[in-house]
């Protein structure tokens, strides 16, 4: 026994040593083979930490730099130092008045378009935002609780009826009542024992849409030829009716959603581990989603009553920034609010100029660029999940 114990030490050391050797050989194979294999399982999968910090001061910066283009181009061209001026001198802090007719253009015509389509854009951009963290899909926007049509019901009632008692107040005041009251309609007609159901939530929303699309039809075919005109631009999307009193009319309600919603960025994060697990955690699911479908109801009608229907931002906006800095909703509600100002400023100043001296729809240059985003998230999105709920 003793000479084959110690006969067989050899031969275990033996084979020790020759797996060692091959286990070190196999991976120092490996590793000289497949470099680049190595190199992928170190990366990391997921956007950086500072993603969010850098998109922030590019998008602002982005903001900015179109502010001052759009200030600038048109048919009525004014430099980039004469537009720094005129700001600078009308801010009392330097600068020179510029002529009258450069003035006149700058702060009665462009400055209020600016301002309304960064007041536009960032609701827009941050109701979608809400409405894909509300409903845990990232197809999901502003329309399809209803908000936008029953907005554009309202305007298109005070346009064909010709009502204007409350003066410039009039069409923002009925798109914003038509939209804030359809979206209640719809959560109190989706609601059944104390609790809503996201997919019989979207399934009323499509209901009441057609039926807002019926009813605008409706006031189509009994408005004169004039209001007729007006209706169909207006329904195809601009900001070439922008004024002072628009942009006020607007930025209460923008600015009150805009400040709301930040709040429930943490609440939107434990939504998105399912319902239960947000219960279990201390979220009021139905309280929650209550108070965002308003808020996202306040944005949109806003929003809709002073530029008319304008698509695809809240659902392009925020899907490109979680895709980019992840899906956390600390910065994906503001960054979705600056992301949809860039997009509206931007497609703003190229619709005035693409085809100068004539004027593109706002509303039809973003369903152009909107639509072919949207097939190929709806392509994404069967592939890697085959398809949602």
């Amino acid at each position: 026994m003793t000479v084959t114990d110690k006969g067989a030490a050899p031969d275990s050391g033996t084979e020790a040593g020759t797996e060692a050797g091959a286990e070190a050989g196999t991976e120092a194979g490996a590793q000289a083979a497949a470099p680049e294999a190595s190199t992928d399982r170190e990366r990391p999968a997921g956007p950086r930490r500072g993603a969010p910090w850098l998109l922030t001061v590019a998008l602002a910066v982005l903001v900015g730099l179109l502010t001052l283009a759009s200030a600038g181009l048109g048919a009525y061209e004014i430099s980039p130092g004469d537009v720094l001026s005129s700001i600078a001198h009308r801010a009392g802090v330097g600068g020179n008045e510029l002529a009258r007719v450069p003035e006149s253009v700058l702060w009665n015509v462009r400055f209020p378009r600016i301002v309304l389509a960064l007041l536009v854009g960032a609701s827009l951009g941050c109701a979608g935002a809400l409405m894909q963290g509300v409903f845990g899909n990232p197809l999901a926007e502003p329309s399809v609780i209803g908000v936008s049509l029953g907005a554009a019901v309202g305007a298109v009632a005070a346009i064909s009826l010709g009502l204007n008692f409350l003066g410039n107040w009039t069409l923002p005041a009925f798109a914003f009542v038509a939209g804030l009251g359809t979206a209640l309609l719809v959560y109190s007609m989706s609601r059944s024992g104390g609790r809503t159901e996201v997919v019989t939530l979207i399934l009323t929303g499509i209901a009441v849409n057609a039926f807002a699309g019926a009813l605008i039809g409706l006031f189509i075919f009994l408005a004169d030829t004039a209001a007729v005109n007006q209706i169909t631009f207006w329904q195809l999307g601009s900001l070439s009716q922008a004024t002072w009193p628009k942009v006020l009319a607007v930025l209460p309600c923008a600015a009150l959603g805009l400040a709301v919603a930040p709040f429930y960025a943490r609440k939107l994060d434990l939504l998105a581990l399912g319902e239960r697990p947000a219960r279990h955690l201390g979220v009021d699911v139905e309280r929650l989603r209550v108070v965002l479908i308003l808020v996202v109801a306040l944005l949109t009608a806003a929003a809709v009553s002073v530029s008319g229907v304008i698509g695809f931002v809240g659902l392009v906006i925020p899907h490109l920034l979680r895709m980019a800095a992840g899906p956390g909703h600390r910065f994906l509600i503001p960054g979705s609010a600056l992301g949809g100002a860039v997009v509206l400023l931007a497609g703003d100043l190229a619709a005035r100029t693409v085809v100068e001296p004539a004027e593109l729809p706002l509303g039809v240059l973003t369903a152009l660029f909107g639509s072919p985003f949207f097939f190929w998230l709806l392509r994404r999105t069967r592939r890697r999940q085959g398809g949602w709920a």
